[in-house]
């Protein structure tokens, strides 16, 4: 292999929990809910899918099932769907559904993997190349520079900056163009088995890792390291 694409969310980095998440935009915006009516409001969140990178939605309101679907084709779409889940639930500003939506965007609501670091810093020592491959509706960029990974980093491949989205190969090929890559040489690597596994149609490997918060997974990106010996 001479070269690996790696999944944003659930790959490389976490998304905080919902209950920091909403903890966090109520700080920033002032406000304070009782520990009872936090956990239940984070919860009624969490259900309505309303963080993304975190749990889907149980239920998708007709309303915003085509922007649901379409999500990671534009950051106008992206925002719409989130914001539009969040609304369903009731927040004691109604500000802060975008508030919410800013806060999922900032370096400090994510966490890399333990071993995201090594293992990224292992495969530039061995010239291999690394791309991002994300269905996203917002520049990661800024998260991968502050927690130090970006200098690991050789492309970008975002959804929402290509109006496609895993798992259509296309997304794979422009990543592998933009390294200049064969795909039968180069592994995706992801937490999804159908948007990441979709990189099999270019001709790509594809190793999965299990979306698990970052304390429970600790070395699971390590197994990369043996695959592109």
């Amino acid at each position: 292999m001479t070269a690996v694409l790696f999944d944003f969310s659930g790959t490389l980095f976490r998304i905080e929990s919902t209950e920091a998440w909403l903890r966090a935009a109520l700080d920033d915006a002032g406000l304070e809910l009782a520990a009872p009516a936090l956990a239940e409001t984070a919860g009624a969140l969490e259900r309505a899918g309303a963080l993304p990178g975190g749990a889907p939605p149980s239920r998708v309101p007709e309303e915003l099932a085509e922007a649901w679907e379409t999500r990671d084709e534009s950051s106008a779409l992206h925002r719409a769907a989130y914001t539009g889940l969040s609304r369903q639930v009731s927040l004691p500003d109604a500000g802060l559904h975008d508030a919410l939506y800013e806060r999922h965007m900032s370096p400090g609501a994510w966490s890399p993997y333990p071993d995201a670091a090594e293992v990224l810093a292992a495969l530039r020592g061995r010239g291999v190349a690394v791309g991002v491959v994300s269905n996203i509706g917002w520049d990661l960029r800024p998260v991968f520079r502050e927690h130090g990974l970006d200098r690991f980093v050789d492309t970008y491949v975002l959804s929402y900056e290509h109006g496609i989205r895993k798992p259509d190969p296309r997304l794979f090929g422009v990543a592998c163009a933009a390294l200049g890559v064969e795909p039968g040489r180069t592994l995706m690597v992801g937490d999804d088995r159908r948007a990441d596994g979709g990189a099999k149609a270019l001709g790509c490997g594809v190793h999965f890792v299990e979306h698990l918060p970052v304390a429970e997974r600790p070395d699971g990106l390590r197994p990369v390291l043996d695959l592109v010996r």
